[in-house]
């Protein structure tokens, strides 16, 4: 057996969800793939897949050996990759988690360029907006907003997103447009509330104008934990909203959202994209990072 084909063949697999895909994309027949699997399972001694006539589903010990595995395999990539033509022509499989919003709205919309210019750099995209594991999770590398949290990790600062207060039209309606941040304190006013991962709950908004300074908690009868449910339940009239502009705008110019507190600023939100410390940083990860790097500031 030889462990290197073994090992992929078993990746391949749980990646997939299936022998049959699994081959496929390997270019090897299913009988082969899954001879590999069980000489792998014996070499082990543990059972590392679960089959049926249906699907494939990873055991405990399968799931601790594919993480171990892809790691192992990018591991692998990046040594021969930064033997070739890499720094000109990188290749391999890059994992990355971004938000929800800024997948949607500003990077998905601009893959096409990075892939015309990285065509060998297959990206497995991850949309969330909760705390990921970079090492548990063989993640490359993630783009957040917000402070660094985990000082451990390399980060590269992307730049600042502006924010401001908003609401529908059908809100304001039924609410009242409130003339001053503290007025979102009131019974009869709503907030859609944010709850962010690092502390799974809202927290006050920080606003100035001039010398006077502000904390808005306010109330709220809805709290998302995803950037774009926020945003939907915001056009939707659940209640004011603290967005960044890029999130915005669209809305503001279909008249879908209005802006209030417009002599009033918030502090704005730093942009990160952060990567495992001591890691070598490949060449598929560093030219996406400073791929990336650029969007922002567009």
């Amino acid at each position: 057996m030889d462990r290197f084909d073994a090992m992929q063949a078993f990746v391949r697999v749980v990646g997939t969800g299936s022998f049959t895909r699994a081959a496929e994309s390997l270019h090897m027949s299913k009988t082969t793939v899954t001879q590999l699997v069980q000489q792998l399972e014996a070499r082990l001694r543990v059972k590392l897949l679960n089959r049926t006539t249906r699907k494939v589903n990873v055991t405990a010990d399968g799931a601790l050996y594919y993480e171990r595995a892809m790691r192992l395999l990018a591991d692998l990539d990046d040594a021969e990759t930064s033997l070739s033509s890499a720094s000109t022509s990188p290749r391999g499989r890059l994992r990355v988690d971004v938000p929800s919003p800024w997948a949607r709205m500003v990077l998905i919309p601009s893959l096409p360029a990075f892939h015309a210019r990285y065509p060998d750099i297959q990206l497995d995209l991850g949309v969330s907006d909760r705390m990921v594991d970079l090492i548990d999770e063989s993640v490359d590398c993630v783009v957040r907003g917000g402070e660094l949290v985990d000082q451990s990790l390399m980060a590269r600062r992307l730049g600042d997103l502006q924010l401001g207060v908003f609401a529908a039209p059908a809100y304001l309606v039924r609410a009242g447009v409130p003339a001053h941040p503290t007025d979102l304190e009131d019974t009869h006013h709503r907030i859609v509330g944010f709850r962010w991962a690092r502390s799974g709950k809202p927290f006050p908004y920080a606003m100035h104008r001039g010398e006077e300074h502000v904390k808005v908690h306010g109330r709220y009868v809805l709290s998302v934990d995803d950037g774009n449910a926020y945003l939907e339940a915001g056009l939707a009239g659940m209640g004011v909203l603290w967005l960044p502009g890029y999130m915005a705008q669209a809305a503001v110019t279909r008249g879908d959202l209005m802006p209030l507190f417009e002599d009033w600023r918030l502090d704005a939100m730093p942009m990160y994209v952060a990567f495992p410390p001591n890691r070598h940083v490949s060449a598929k990860l560093r030219v996406f990072i400073d791929w990336v790097s650029q969007l922002l500031p567009r």
